[in-house]
């Protein structure tokens, strides 16, 4: 269940006016006029691998995990309108985990709701035929929008897109001849790669670094102490509960609290729940408790610059906002979590001695829409796309209570024998066996809507 802390808008502050507006203009300029000298071929740090429209959800998920990344490419169906581009759309693991929330919650969907969304009706009737093709489930979370640029843009139409909540943009080829030619695709930018670029470039450049080294309550960021952008888990709640909130809220992670202190533990996100829940050996996972999923995936990842063994997924309002953007980069996370007190130290034990006073978040898309204005860019928004997605959740809204489906009513069955090191040993804790099913398809888990 959600434990989101909420307070009015009149409570929401900042100590200074918006940091950016006070950059000297002589240099702001010269790192502008820098910014458009770099293309956005050059932040590139993804290969396009590209799946057939009618590839199955769960061959195009071991797809993610046997090849190590994160974003495909779903082509363009063969009964559909031909699209300047070949591919319909993208397909990670968000989508992934709105696709298995779908599953768990589709008792709830009523015939109503159904009808308000044509697609969620063809997945349940693709899954009833006993295959849910890829292209159904691309961007069913809504966080995969496709976005082509030109193989000339520049860094500053990365930002235009990024600033408004997109997470990744798909590079187009030079042509390669004269006449109408197919286009061909150099790669992916993500979202983090762009902050990474910006990170090393600040490095190297004296001015914007002093510039990006204040803290982060000087800085006007929508969300540095708006409770209600919070979405937090229990570690006594379940699995399926964070991947509920996930889909149900819009957001690619979840902070994990205390049951009493409230205090931040750790965070899971929709990528844990891509390469551990769904390769795991059985739905029992869907019911574990958090506690024991965080601490069985988080211990080996850096908090900051790979000394730590355990990740530390929260600022303070006195952290600089350099530090943050480092911080996001570490923790391999698209946001972390802000609190009135010091982070919590680097312990696997998941132990909160006090209380932590959890006040906001900062995330990527908050970082970068501050370097958009920096450059101009007019009708920056980061907030703009997630408040659409709570808008339009794929899972039922009408329960109040939040209470997922027991794990029990999955029909779930082993499948692989195929298992990274890290299934392995999530798997010795003895309570994560086998999740996959056999060839008998995903789909089981979406029957129809009477059922």
């Amino acid at each position: 269940m959600s434990t989101r802390k909420r307070m009015s808008v009149s409570s929401i502050r900042s100590e200074s006016s918006l940091v950016f507006q006070a950059a000297p203009n002589a240099d702001s300029e010269g790192w502008v006029a820098a910014w458009k000298d770099v293309l956005a071929k050059d932040v590139i740090d993804s290969p396009l691998v590209a799946v057939d429209a009618g590839t199955s959800v769960e061959d195009a998920c071991e797809l993610l995990l046997s090849k190590d990344i994160e974003c495909l490419a779903v082509k363009v169906p063969p009964n559909r309108s031909p699209k300047l581009s070949p591919f319909y759309g993208l397909f990670d693991f968000a989508d992934v985990n709105a696709f298995l929330t779908l599953a768990a919650t589709r008792h709830k969907i009523r015939t109503e709701e159904l009808r308000e969304k044509p697609r969620v009706q063809e997945i349940l009737n693709a899954a009833k035929e006993g295959k849910v093709p890829a292209y159904l489930v691309s961007n069913l979370s809504e966080k995969n929008p496709l976005e082509v640029l030109p193989h000339d843009a520049t860094i500053i139409q990365l930002l235009t897109i990024f600033a408004r909540g997109t997470h990744r943009v798909l590079i187009q080829g030079p042509s390669s001849g004269p006449g109408p030619q197919p286009p061909t695709y150099l790669g992916l930018v993500s979202d983090r790669a762009l902050l990474a670029w910006f990170t090393a470039y600040a490095q190297r450049t004296p001015t914007l670094l002093r510039f990006l080294s204040v803290p982060l309550c000087s800085v006007g960021l929508p969300s540095l102490y708006l409770y209600a952008a919070v979405v937090a888990a229990k570690a006594s709640d379940q699995v399926l509960d964070a991947m509920r909130l996930m889909s149900d809220e819009g957001v690619s992670s979840v902070a994990v609290v205390d049951d009493e202190t409230k205090g931040l533990l750790s965070a899971v996100s929709v990528t844990d729940v891509g390469r551990v829940v769904v390769p795991a050996q059985s739905n029992a996972i869907l019911g574990t408790g958090l506690q024991q999923l965080v601490a069985a995936i988080k211990e080996p990842d850096g908090s900051m610059d790979g000394v730590d063994k355990f990740p530390v997924y929260s600022v303070t309002p006195n952290n600089t906002l350099f530090y943050t953007m480092q911080k996001l980069l570490a923790t391999n996370a698209h946001r972390v979590f802000v609190t009135q007190e010091s982070p919590m130290s680097s312990s696997p034990t998941l132990s909160s001695a006090a209380s932590t006073n959890l006040c906001g978040i900062v995330s990527v898309v908050d970082v970068l829409a501050l370097f958009a204005r920096l450059a101009n860019i007019p009708d920056v928004d980061p907030t703009r796309m997630q408040r659409h997605r709570r808008a339009s959740s794929t899972s039922s809204s009408s329960d109040s209570s939040r209470s997922p489906r027991s794990p029990r009513d999955f029909t779930a069955r082993s499948r692989s024998g195929s298992r990274t090191s890290l299934q392995r040993r999530v798997g010795s804790t003895g309570s994560f066996e086998g999740f996959q099913l056999p060839s008998s398809r995903w789909a089981d888990r979406v029957p129809a809507p009477n059922e």
